[in-house]
């Protein structure tokens, strides 16, 4: 596997960030996803690159044979925080050997499953690491994993939740 270089990455995002610039609307993208509700407590995912299935949480009486969303949730933040630090890292010049990136978020089920209206549903707290196999200085790493923050949009998202729109109709 070749890996990308700062000048490479450059060269790769210099046309968009110049169309951006000169075409805002042009830097809008609506991303979708869409599912069918499968048997079994479960939901079908076209992901556009492999079906997923989701499913219930063991902990809320899932068989732990389907994906749980909330583990997604999870892993679409690794992944995304994982590629912005690899991105900032080429862009910045930062030699990064390695990094292992994990979430871990903290849920109780009480809420999710009605079980006491006082308990909230969704992840008290999230928390991210990064272990990074790297010589970087201290305040380099630390660069690192600020622009990460500021470049990752599912964290982003999280951390500054996005206004959502629920609508219904017959089919």
């Amino acid at each position: 596997m070749k890996i990308m270089t700062a000048d490479e990455l450059r060269s790769l995002q210099a046309p968009l960030k110049a169309q951006y610039r000169e075409r805002p609307e042009t830097a809008l993208v609506t991303l979708r996803a869409e599912g069918r509700v499968g048997e079994n407590m479960t939901c079908k995912i076209e992901t556009g690159k492999a079906r997923v299935e989701a499913g219930l949480h063991p902990a809320t009486g899932g068989d732990g044979q389907s994906a749980c969303s909330a583990d997604m949730l999870l892993e679409a933040l690794v992944g995304c925080a994982g590629v912005t630090l690899r991105a900032v890292a080429t862009a910045l010049g930062v030699p990064l050997r390695d990094a292992t990136i994990r979430a871990e978020g903290d849920l109780d089920f009480r809420g999710t499953l009605g079980v006491s209206k006082d308990v909230p549903v969704g992840f008290k707290e999230i928390r991210l690491n990064f272990d990074l196999d790297t010589d970087a200085t201290e305040e380099q790493r630390a660069n690192l994993v600020r622009l990460a923050e500021r470049y990752c949009v599912v964290y982003q998202t999280l951390n500054h939740p996005a206004k959502i729109e629920v609508s219904h109709r017959v089919i």
